[in-house]
């Protein structure tokens, strides 16, 4: 099913802003007998992305009511995407309503139930543009992601890791990033290009918790190339440990299920 402002249909205005622009955002959750998982953590998000583009977020009761009319019954993946809605031809953007979408999938192959932890990465050519007034937001222009996706079709290889264009690492193509070394755990910092996903956000909740110190930083890749254990995550398919990147291997060093474990403690 797909819910177009409430309405059972799949039909979009040709004038819609998102489509024209990519002026909007979504969300991407997991849902398990019909109940979203991590709701809170992923309306929150929604809120914060829509308020960092000037777009009304919808009220949560009626988005929560739509997400249930979509996953009824279903264990699966649900999307969300708010956009500017309508307008006129041109950039400006025009003050009306909101354009919102809430639709619902089965869930992919990587995802289900007793899927592989161990995954394999690469590096990815493509380098992501710099842009502090976007980083952090899950915006509906994800072409980059579209480009450095399309530079493998190896079904051996699970993700793209990403770099900015000082060569720094981000994230992957459909994840955020983290390793291990020496017993404190790094991720990318944000601040200038990427998403912060629900998932990250949880799995440095779920650091402090353990009594793990989170480094958030700047790093070169050197970094990841020098960890104890790299791992990738997102709402999806929770926390997956990459066991190869290209010709660097890891043995496991069992934090991929200790975070993984950490991260489902709290499912509101």
């Amino acid at each position: 099913m797909i819910l177009v402002n409430g309405e059972d249909h799949a039909c979009l205005d040709a004038h819609d802003r998102g489509l024209a622009y990519g002026d909007g955002v979504f969300r991407t959750l997991r849902s398990e007998a019909g109940e979203p998982l991590w709701w809170a953590d992923h309306y929150a998000k929604l809120r914060a992305d829509c308020a960092a583009l000037a777009l009304d977020c919808p009220a949560e009761d009626i988005l929560r009511g739509e997400v249930g009319r979509v996953a009824v019954g279903v264990s699966g993946v649900v999307k969300i995407l708010v956009t500017r809605g309508s307008g006129t031809r041109g950039y400006l953007p025009a003050r009306g309503a909101a354009t919102r979408v809430v639709m619902a999938s089965p869930l992919p192959p990587h995802a289900v139930p007793g899927a592989p932890i161990d995954v394999r990465a690469r590096w990815c050519r493509l380098r992501l543009a710099r842009q502090p007034r976007l980083a952090g937001v899950k915006h509906l222009n994800r072409l980059e992601n579209v480009l450095a996706r399309a530079e493998w079709d190896d079904p051996e290889i699970f993700e793209g890791l990403l770099c900015d264009d000082a060569d720094v690492v981000v994230g992957g193509v459909m994840s955020n990033v983290f390793w291990i070394r020496a017993g404190e755990l790094f991720t990318p910092d944000l601040g200038a290009c990427g998403v912060a996903g629900v998932a990250r956000a949880r799995v440095l909740r779920a650091a402090a918790r353990l009594g793990l110190r989170a480094r958030i930083e700047r790093l070169p890749a050197a970094a990841i190339l020098a960890a104890d254990e790299v791992m990738i995550c997102n709402s999806l398919i929770g926390v997956r440990r990459v066991a190869r990147l290209e010709d660097k291997t890891w043995m496991p060093a069992g934090w991929t299920a200790t975070l993984n474990a950490a991260l489902y403690e709290d499912l509101v």
